[in-house]
């Protein structure tokens, strides 16, 4: 078995955020996040149907929810609950920031089919 280093083969252009999954397992998946400058479209939250723990490993970046913001640099961690809405408001664009993810609870295949479940599951409840 041979280690493998989450600083290791970091991009250096990145169009968009980048997010690899490092393990995947019946209900958790554990992602590696990379952005570099990058934040949530003014207008998109996220509202997934998972928790997600996240942890701030390098540089530094702001989460806003619905009923505030918060500042996160090294070390700093937050547990998300299951449609806590939520989007990435800034991230350091000097140099990356690199976040560990958890996912679980019910855990879809990737990170898209998270995204597709949300926006459908908001679709039905405007439309519903």
């Amino acid at each position: 078995m041979t280690p493998t280093n989450i600083f290791d083969d970091l991009p250096q252009h990145l169009p968009k955020e980048l997010v690899q999954t490092l393990l995947q397992a019946a209900d958790v998946r554990i992602e590696r996040i990379i952005s570099h400058g990058h934040a949530s479209p003014a207008d998109f939250w996220y509202d997934q149907p998972q928790h997600e723990w996240v942890i701030v490993l390098k540089g530094a970046a702001r989460l806003q929810f619905e009923d505030g913001m918060i500042e996160m640099k090294p070390g700093d961690f937050v547990n998300i609950p299951e449609f806590k809405k939520h989007r990435v408001d800034w991230t350091t664009p000097d140099e990356p920031t690199i976040w560990l993810g958890v996912r679980y609870g019910d855990v879809p295949a990737t990170r898209e089919d998270s995204f597709r479940e949300a926006r459908s599951l908001r679709f039905e409840y405007r439309n519903g």
